[in-house]
């Protein structure tokens, strides 16, 4: 759709710890921003000195010396400088499932970015400059032990990757990533990775019964008083998030990107589409459009 979007293909620099980090240091003058991009791994950026302004589909913000930001697999973001002044950061990606071993793979599930992105955890860096410190500690020792690389650095790493997670999982004080903790919406994480997986797909009610291995009626009760929202609502509610991310990162027509997200009926797409965007999805792309050649930014 836009030639600036891009899929980006991470390349790790150990393969076996499945992560890339690295310094920045820009002391040019900048007037363009940096593309709108994406890939499957989480990504952390770390300011050392000037400011980024960092744009996400649903927020925008600016990072200054010294700020954290996190942002989810998949999820898609850009970034500018906001001066002409010098600009370094650390741009830390990792693939978090690697990262958990048998001891520790239940906690996998707090990260799984089911209901919501890990974009949505920056209020703990925001808020708490304790944590913002203590985080930003650990990802300039894993780039020093990266570009050491003595003797039992993967150890190292390894090590300091799970203490980073531990600091978002215990300072997570809003719940963003603790909602498997309720134990209504522990019965029914398979129907919700399902949902994930099919949703190009036609979805019923007794497909999900059979992912969890209760009654329809009983099913019915149990999601809305999970999530909220209804099994419907909330079925629609990801396929337009799955919408947005294809008009952001695929050259398709509006009808193709319905068919994609398993919605038929275009006039069907563009009445749910707008009750979760107030805006159709032209508008909405010419909305990113427009914040790409830099009119968001100002």
């Amino acid at each position: 759709m836009y030639p600036d979007m891009v899929h980006e293909e991470v390349v790790y620099q150990n393969p076996f710890l499945c992560m890339r980090i690295w310094q920045i240091r820009d002391e040019r003058q900048r007037e363009t921003q940096c593309d709108w991009h994406y890939h499957k791994e989480v990504e952390f950026l770390l300011i050392q000195e000037g400011e980024l302004s960092v744009q996400l589909p649903e927020e925008e913000f600016s990072l200054r010396a010294g700020d954290l930001a996190v942002f989810g697999s998949k999820e898609p973001h850009t970034t500018r400088p906001s001066d002409d002044k010098t600009l370094c950061y650390i741009v830390f990606q990792l693939d978090l499932k690697k990262h958990l071993d048998q001891s520790t793979v239940s906690n996998m599930r707090y990260f799984s970015e089911v209901l919501r992105p890990l974009s949505k955890l920056n209020y703990i860096f925001r808020e708490h400059q304790n944590v913002r410190m203590d985080a930003a500690r650990l990802i300039i020792d894993i780039h020093e032990e990266m570009q050491r690389k003595e003797t039992g650095y993967e150890l190292a790493v390894s090590a300091k990757i799970k203490e980073l997670l531990l600091i978002l999982l215990r300072h997570d004080s809003k719940k963003m990533l603790h909602y498997h903790d309720d134990p209504l919406i522990e019965r029914i994480i398979p129907a919700l990775e399902y949902i994930d997986r099919h949703l190009a797909e036609k979805i019923s009610i007794e497909d999900m019964t059979r992912q969890v291995n209760i009654s329809y009626y009983y099913f019915v009760k149990l999601f809305k008083k999970a999530l909220g929202m209804s099994f419907t609502d909330y079925v629609n509610f990801k396929r337009i998030k799955r919408a947005e991310q294809l008009l952001l990162t695929e050259d398709l027509s509006i009808m193709e990107i319905a068919d994609r997200v398993g919605i038929a009926n275009l006039g069907h797409f563009y009445e749910m589409f707008k009750r979760f965007n107030h805006c159709s999805p032209k508008q909405f792309k010419y909305k990113l459009k427009d914040s790409i050649n830099g009119g968001e930014f100002g």
